[in-house]
C-alpha cells in the first residue's frame, strides 16, 4: 500500500505586508498507515505549520501534499473542509470543545457535519467513544464542568467520531499535568495498537521517545528521522 502521507518538496511561507516569511523548506516525507509519529523541535521551527498542512488546515506555498489518497494542494477550501470531516481527527492543545454543548453533543457534532451515519447510529457511536475514553459518566456535563484531562479525552473522542484514517495532535498534553499527560498518551498508544495512524507534535521528549518514529524539525527542515524500539502489538 502507498504511504498514508506523502509530502514532496514542500515549502511554506507566510506573507506579512511586503515581507515573505519562510517557515518550511523543501520538506519531503512519507508516513505509512499504522505509524505513530512524534514531531519535535523548538518553538518557531515549523512543527505546527507542518501539522496544519497534513490536516488540510493550510496549503503549501510550493510542493505536493498527499494525505489519505487525496492531493490536498489541489483542493479548494470547501473541498478541504469536507475532506477533513471524513478523513482526519484533530486534537488541539487547548481542547477546542464548544462550551455551550455537552460532552456528548461535542462528540456528535462531527458526525452531524459529515452525516454519513443515521442519527441513531451516531448516538450509539458517541456513547461507545465516551466509554472508550472513560467519560461515560460525564456525557451530559459541559466542558467547563469537567477537568482538563477529561476535556482532552473528550476532544480525542470527538476526533474519533467519524472513524478517521489519521489522527493529528498538536501538543495534546502541553496543557496537562504530568500524570494526566501520561494517561492521555497511553490512550494514544492504545489507539495506535488498534491500527490508527497518529502524528503528534510535542515538546515532551519522553513521550516522543515512546512513539514508533521521532522526527526533528529545525529551522523549517527535517534534521533527524528515526524509528524507535516501540512496536505495535
Amino acid at each position: 500500500m502507498p504511504p498514508i502521507i506523502q509530502l514532496q518538496n514542500v515549502y511554506k511561507s507566510y506573507v506579512n505586508g511586503q515581507i515573505s516569511q519562510p517557515v518550511l523548506h523543501d520538506i519531503s516525507l512519507d508516513i505509512d498507515a499504522g505509524e505513530f509519529v512524534a514531531i519535535v523541535g523548538a518553538s518557531g521551527n515549523g512543527k505546527s505549520t507542518l501539522l496544519n498542512l497534513l490536516a488540510g488546515i493550510d496549503k503549501p506555498s510550493q510542493g505536493q501534499v498527499h494525505v489519505c489518497g487525496s492531493a490536498l494542494h489541489k483542493l479548494t477550501e470547501e473541498q478541504l473542509s469536507v475532506w477533513r470531516g471524513a478523513n482526519i481527527g484533530i486534537v488541539f492543545q487547548f481542547f477546542q470543545l464548544l462550551p455551550s454543548l455537552s460532552v456528548l453533543q461535542n462528540i456528535l457534532l462531527p458526525m452531524d457535519f459529515v452525516a454519513t451515519k443515521p442519527k441513531r447510529e451516531r448516538l450509539e457511536r458517541a456513547r461507545y467513544l465516551l466509554d472508550l475514553v472513560g467519560l461515560s459518566n460525564q456525557a451530559q456535563q459541559l466542558p467547563s464542568q469537567v477537568s482538563g484531562g477529561q476535556q482532552q479525552r473528550a476532544a480525542i473522542a470527538r476526533a474519533l467520531a467519524n472513524d478517521p484514517q489519521l489522527i493529528v495532535a498538536d501538543e495534546p498534553t502541553g496543557n496537562l499535568d504530568e500524570a494526566t499527560a501520561d494517561a492521555v498518551f497511553e490512550l494514544f498508544l492504545t489507539l495506535n495498537q488498534q491500527g490508527k495512524t497518529l502524528v503528534m507534535v510535542t515538546h515532551n521528549e519522553a513521550l516522543a521517545e515512546s512513539a514508533s518514529r521521532r522526527i526533528v524539525i529545525h529551522s523549517g527542515r527535517i534534521v533527524d528521522d528515526q524509528l524507535s524500539d516501540y512496536v505495535v502489538e
